[in-house]
């Protein structure tokens, strides 16, 4: 466009509110125009909606628009700091979100107001207000986001918490697909239901086995949408590889039916693009399996009296895992940290607790034989029906300190969170970094520089090899399933996801006494870059999981996404050509300033 044709239009745009009102041929052009030259409009600016414009929405919306007010302003600061220690009533306040920030990257700002969605109905009219009065537009449901692209201020809020129905089918054929695809055992599930309302459903009162995430507080929607890993995914492949079909409400306010053969493309790209970047997801339908007879966990720590100690133990552990546990049997996690310390913890299917223990027995019987590594914590393997791996009955039982349940009197009681994740609720990040490490590092010729490379990440800080969110060593038919998704392709031939992080306390803005150590968190994130950067020279050209990564990762597309990128953006231009849907290093975000409201490019 040239100069001269520019500022023809700028002088346009304050006239914009009157125009767009009017329902003329000239308000739609000039409307279209608007949306790929001007920021998108805050408070108080020119073009925002009226009072009356708002109060509209709120009538269409059946009364569930919600005039968000920071979280610890007034008097509710007391009340609301009593329960940040409890991710379901985090979760339950729209002004919060379960990160409360990140050191030097951002802090969790509530939008000015939220549509408390409950149809797909009240999610389009939340789009198409957004998209009239171009507004800076955000979706939450379960809102564990690192990277905070669960809120931002003076946005509107689409809130799915409350569309949170599961439902189960014996022979569900996806639309359009009958003759095409055998009916099979699935689960449908609304966009703001969390993991363990599925895992409730599914397996506690079902019988069968959903893929999703380790965390029962996270959302369905968004951990489909990121890739979504569970223990154990290397038995039945990501949350996004089994996905059969979507609900979607689509930038134009159109709700649209996503699966193999009814677009396509929209389906693809919400297996592993991003959520948040393609549209509003209200419903998905996943695959269901059977369940194994049982599921078990594995826990032990060791430490190393010297370097040379330490070196070894790595050594053994790695070729012990290569030997034994490189298989779908086994998932989650190896750490190694402090300079001299390993610890297991791991979960096992479809194995008893006397094979889990054979299984171990030759690394027990190894660290026995030195005298230079010490047993710390104990090994200990559990096991017990599958089914009740989700059982908040069972675990308060026979588990009660496995577990955390909401306590909240009018709680549900299938509701809990595992304890080693309660630390996370409202957590501010100092740092995190991931990395996919290639099976090939697990070769014989190969493992002593993969040792090396692990000895030198923990004397920085430490590393956690998320053996369950690789999916190297998985059956044919999950390798082919992941590889039909927009997931980095490197995680098909990953036998890890390294992972070094830290956090502190929750520090939201206004919050009595919640003011980060910043001290602290550059100290950790220096620490955690040379951790990374340590295996990074074994595996240089490692991808990063878009959940579980750096917020200031310089080349996103690449480390997200890898060769799938410029497909995801033809999908991006295809169904949201002006970029209604913005989160930070989403797709498309390239075209936008880092807070999302004033457009670079076009």
């Amino acid at each position: 466009m040239k100069r001269r044709d520019l500022l023809k239009a700028a002088a346009t745009l304050p006239l914009l509110p009157l125009l767009m009102r009017s329902g003329t041929s000239l308000a739609r052009g000039v409307g279209a125009l608007a949306t790929t030259l001007r920021s998108r409009v805050r408070p108080g600016q020119p073009g925002w909606p009226t009072a009356t414009e708002w109060e509209q929405l709120k009538r269409q919306v059946g009364g569930r628009l919600l005039k968000l007010e920071p979280p610890f302003a007034h008097g509710e600061a007391s009340q609301t700091l009593k329960q940040l220690d409890n991710p379901f009533a985090v979760g339950d306040n729209p002004a919060l979100t379960q990160t409360s920030g990140w050191a030097n990257a951002w802090t969790s700002q509530p939008s000015a107001y939220a549509v408390a969605a409950e149809s797909a109905a009240d999610v389009v009219a939340a789009v198409d207000f957004a998209r009239r009065h171009h507004l800076r537009l955000v979706v939450k449901g379960g809102g564990h986001s690192y990277q905070g692209t669960s809120d931002a201020p003076d946005s509107l809020l689409v809130w799915t918490r409350h569309m949170n129905q599961v439902s189960l089918h014996d022979a569900f054929v996806p639309q359009g697909c009958a003759g095409f695809v055998a009916p099979q055992a699935a689960v449908s599930v609304q966009a703001g239901a969390m993991w363990i309302d599925a895992y409730s459903a599914v397996t506690t009162r079902g019988g069968r086995y959903v893929q999703g995430g380790g965390c029962t507080t996270v959302g369905v929607a968004g951990l489909v949408q990121s890739g979504g890993f569970g223990s154990l995914s290397k038995r039945w492949g990501t949350a996004a590889s089994n996905l059969l079909e979507a609900e979607v409400v689509t930038a134009d306010g159109e709700v649209r039916i996503a699966n193999a053969r009814t677009n396509p493309e929209l389906f693809w790209g919400l297996k592993g693009g991003g959520g948040g970047s393609l549209g509003v997801v209200t419903r998905l339908t996943l695959r269901t399996f059977e369940l194994p007879e049982f599921f078990g966990a594995v826990n032990l720590t060791i430490k190393a009296s010297s370097d040379a100690a330490y070196r070894a133990l790595i050594a053994e552990a790695v070729s012990f895992y290569q030997r034994a546990l490189f298989n779908p049997h086994w998932g989650e996690q190896l750490k190694f940290y402090g300079g001299d310390t390993f610890e297991v913890s791991m979960m096992f299917q479809d194995l008893t607790k006397q094979q889990a223990e054979q299984t171990w027995a030759p690394f027990l019987a190894w660290v026995q034989a030195r005298r230079d590594c010490r047993v710390t914590k104990p090994f200990e393997a559990l096991a017990a029906p599958a089914r009740h791996l989700w059982d908040a009955e069972f675990l308060r039982k026979h588990l009660p300190n496995a577990i955390v349940p909401d306590d909240r009197p009018d709680a549900p009681r299938h509701h809990f969170a595992w304890a080693g994740d309660r630390d996370q609720a409202g957590w501010f990040i100092y740092g995190y970094q991931s990395a996919w490490l290639p099976a090939s590092l697990l070769q014989p010729g190969r493992q002593t520089p993969l040792v090396d490379a692990l000895f030198e990440a923990a004397r920085h800080f430490g590393v956690s090899l998320h053996l369950n969110k690789g999916l190297a060593g998985a059956p044919a038919d999950v390798i082919a399933r992941a590889r039909d998704t927009a997931t980095h392709p490197q995680v098909l031939d990953a036998f890890a996801l390294a992972i070094s992080a830290n956090g502190g306390d929750p520090a939201f803005p206004g919050m009595p006494g919640g003011k980060p150590d910043l001290a602290r968190a550059r100290r950790d994130a220096t620490a955690i870059e040379h951790t990374m950067a340590a295996l990074r020279a074994v595996a240089p050209d490692a991808g990063s999981y878009v959940s579980e990564s750096d917020y200031f990762l310089h080349d996103w597309q690449q480390g997200f996404w890898g060769s799938n990128y410029p497909r995801l953006a033809a999908a991006k231009r295809k169904y949201d050509p002006d970029g209604l849907f913005f989160v930070h290093h989403g797709v498309g975000s390239e075209d936008w300033s880092p807070d999302g409201f004033t457009r670079l490019r076009t």
